[in-house]
């Protein structure tokens, strides 16, 4: 029971790194395009955050992680502030997604092969990232045409569409190289010991 609920403290000790993470990697290494009607747009690596935690801590946490922290990115810019409840769910649901696949069906975290381990690494990314470049452009639409009542709304959807696209090619890049290079010395450490999210450090025997 007190393993247990250390284990859940360190999660959520986890998640909120991640957030902050993702907040200061969105915030602060973003590259803003401005477009018609005030609106913008960014290129950035907020999502690799997003997608890396949910491959060390599982869906739920990695999701959470990187939603926290994107949404803090957003209720902060006079720009973004709005579109923070859509940040929100569409950058969970690519921590879930990429959870899903990476623990779910590629079990990552117990697998010994680092060729299969690569393999579901890159398969979740993209899996996850995917539905980024599916959803937030067209949600990103609607939400503009009928909640923010944007009449500009058409003008930037090609916009998004691009940056979405490259910001899921780098993040999908980066989140795998950053994950295969942390995995040993997570191991190493006794951080990792093969659970389907990020372990607590296993008590020595004596």
């Amino acid at each position: 029971m007190e393993n247990r609920k250390n284990e859940q403290i360190q999660k959520i000790v986890f998640t909120g790194v991640i957030a902050a993470l993702s907040y200061v990697v969105f915030t602060f290494l973003q590259i803003k395009i401005t477009l018609p009607g005030g609106d913008a747009t960014s290129i950035h690596l907020g999502n690799a955050v997003c997608v890396l935690g949910a491959l060390l801590l599982g869906g739920v946490y990695g999701g959470l992680g990187g939603a926290i922290g994107m949404t803090i990115g957003d209720l902060l810019d006079p720009v973004y502030i709005v579109y923070a409840p859509k940040t929100f769910l569409l950058k969970f649901c690519i921590g879930l997604i990429t959870g899903l696949v990476a623990h779910k069906l590629g079990h990552i975290s117990t697998q010994r092969d680092l060729k299969k381990v690569l393999k579901w690494t890159i398969a979740a990314a993209a899996a996850g990232l995917l539905f980024n470049v599916i959803f937030d452009p067209l949600i990103g639409y609607f939400y503009k045409r009928i909640i923010l009542g944007k009449p500009a709304a058409e003008l930037t959807l090609a916009w998004n569409i691009a940056s979405t696209s490259i910001n899921a090619v780098t993040s999908a890049a980066a989140s795998t190289a950053v994950y295969m290079a942390l995995r040993p010395a997570l191991k190493k450490s006794g951080l990792f010991s093969g659970n389907s999210s990020m372990p607590l450090r296993q008590p020595r025997k004596v």
